[in-house]
């Protein structure tokens, strides 16, 4: 389930961009219902034919079934055109991946718990260019240390958690807003606080599905983010030093 995790993910890099978006209370909320699902009509629409064409013996007996159910409709050029359409497909989820991934750097270096130059707008485009030099070099980095699979099951663990501590956010927030008698200023959820509840039990469900399967794996994106800790606590110390 994990790779199914993550190829319908992608949705939470919306988010990163919140503050560009207009009046995001309505449109991003719409972007992430229409995006999702979006993805899981065509998504299952791919599965169902994958079924129908090759059968479950094919589609145990390749690990490409849409080159070999294009290869079985159009022949050898079936199969060439859908190899042009994952790198197409490949090419648009790092481009989205290295444009909003920066976004957390920028705030980081905005809130002073980074280097200042990563906060840094070029006057020509507007965008934070070292950011996303910064994140494109990392990307770099991770695409040569291992391969796809190890990659994805740190990468997924780790998400994971951090959705579920996300939501987790949503109950000290609404908390704070009956202690200032204020009504809900920010989005709605409906049937909170049980969707929200099992929102959070999935996810970590999740990660300690993947730590028992690929222990080895897991325990290399625990260790990527525990090296952050040390990383944040020098400049959080840095910023109470220079407010005093």
């Amino acid at each position: 389930m994990i790779p199914v995790l993550f190829a319908f993910g992608g949705w939470q890099t919306s988010n990163f961009i919140a503050s560009e978006i207009r009046n995001p209370r309505r449109n991003l909320t719409r972007a992430l219902m229409f995006g999702v699902a979006g993805v899981i009509v065509l998504y299952l629409a791919v599965n169902v034919v994958c079924v129908r064409a090759l059968g479950a013996v094919g589609l145990a007996a390749t690990k490409v079934p849409a080159t070999a159910l294009m290869q079985m409709a159009l022949g050898d050029s079936g199969a060439k055109l859908v190899a042009f359409g994952i790198a197409v497909s490949t090419l648009g989820f790092l481009s989205q991946g290295i444009l909003t991934g920066p976004r957390v750097y920028f705030a980081m270096a905005e809130d002073g718990l980074f280097f200042q130059s990563v906060a840094r707008i070029t006057r020509r485009t507007h965008v934070p260019a070292v950011a996303i030099i910064l994140q494109s070099c990392w990307t770099a980095v991770i695409a040569l240390s291992g391969s796809y699979e190890q990659i994805l099951n740190y990468v997924v663990s780790m998400n994971f958690v951090f959705f579920g501590l996300s939501a987790t956010c949503l109950f000290v927030l609404r908390k704070r807003e009956t202690e200032l008698s204020q009504a809900t200023t920010g989005f709605r959820v409906p049937f909170h606080p049980w969707t929200t509840l099992a929102f959070i039990a999935i996810c970590w469900l999740v990660v300690l599905n993947t730590i028992y399967t690929y222990p080895a794996n897991s325990l290399i994106g625990v260790g990527i983010l525990l090296l952050g800790l040390p990383v944040y606590a020098v400049w959080n110390h840095r910023k109470q030093r220079r407010t005093q």
